[in-house]
């Protein structure tokens, strides 16, 4: 297409020179002005024809950023509630734990205190305790002392000792009832035989006949020992006790015991414990 086509180039014929130089300029200024004209038509139209294609991506656009902005909204408010949620959580538990921490506390302080208290009670009791001992050990040498000095004066006096007590026979013979009396205002008795050993010892150390505690005189049969202990076991000597009414009272000689009448007269044998 020739932009010059249509170009009217008007009538120079009577026109002086400077005239005729106008028309030209004009002339030649028509052609420029129509094309630029029409250029910006051109782009006019074009523009209306790319101006629907530019509006639907911005909308695209606005769109993609306005689910950006309320996705990022409600993550900020998702993490808002999180973060006020795990703070009264931590507040929560953070007061719990004071308040077990101080429970804790009171009760190492209460402990602390018994434990000091135990303290000093164990050692006022240790104190108690040495003073008892203390005591007890100066009882205990004033016993042995004076048992002692008892003891010999009870060998001295013709006592025998042997497993914790002391043994005298009398040189004199009396009843059984008389014999008791003997040892009785000698702070002794009759003696009692509690095991073999003793009446090992008895018979070897006395070999004659001797009355000892023990008499059926209350309840015939029923041996009883002058402590008002019974009889449980016993070294009779063999068909003894005759079982004779008159034979209420028992001595010993060599083979074992034996029941007399309690008014026959015998030596006796006294004994007396070292504690008494």
């Amino acid at each position: 297409m020739s932009y010059y086509g249509n170009i009217n180039i008007p009538d120079t014929h009577g026109m002086d020179s400077e005239d005729e130089e106008e028309t030209n300029i004009y002339a030649n200024a028509d052609p420029i002005n129509s094309f630029e004209v029409r250029t910006e038509k051109e782009n006019s139209d074009s523009k209306r024809h790319q101006t629907p294609q530019h509006t639907g991506s911005d909308g695209v656009k606005i769109r993609s950023s306005r689910a950006a902005a309320v996705c990022l909204v409600m993550l900020c408010v998702f993490l808002l509630t999180a973060v006020i949620l795990l703070g009264v959580y931590i507040h929560t538990k953070s007061t719990n734990y004071t308040g077990e921490k101080k429970q804790l506390l009171n009760m190492i302080t209460n402990l602390t205190e018994e434990t000091h208290q135990l303290l000093t009670n164990n050692t006022n009791l240790t104190e108690e305790r040495d003073v008892l001992s203390s005591n007890n050990n100066d009882l205990i040498k004033q016993r042995n002392q004076s048992n002692q000095e008892k003891n010999e004066l009870l060998k001295m006096d013709g006592w025998v000792y042997y497993q914790s007590s002391f043994y005298f026979i009398s040189s004199e013979k009396k009843s059984w009832t008389e014999s008791r009396k003997y040892c009785t205002d000698r702070g002794a008795d009759l003696i009692i035989i509690n095991n073999k050993e003793e009446q090992d010892f008895i018979k070897k150390m006395f070999c004659s006949h001797v009355w000892i505690g023990l008499t059926d005189s209350d309840v015939e049969g029923r041996w009883k020992w002058v402590d008002g202990s019974a009889l449980t076991s016993g070294f009779w000597a063999s068909e003894e006790p005759g079982g004779h009414r008159r034979e209420n009272c028992a001595l010993t000689h060599e083979p074992g015991w034996a029941d007399y009448p309690c008014s026959d007269k015998f030596q006796c044998i006294c004994e007396k414990s070292v504690l008494n």
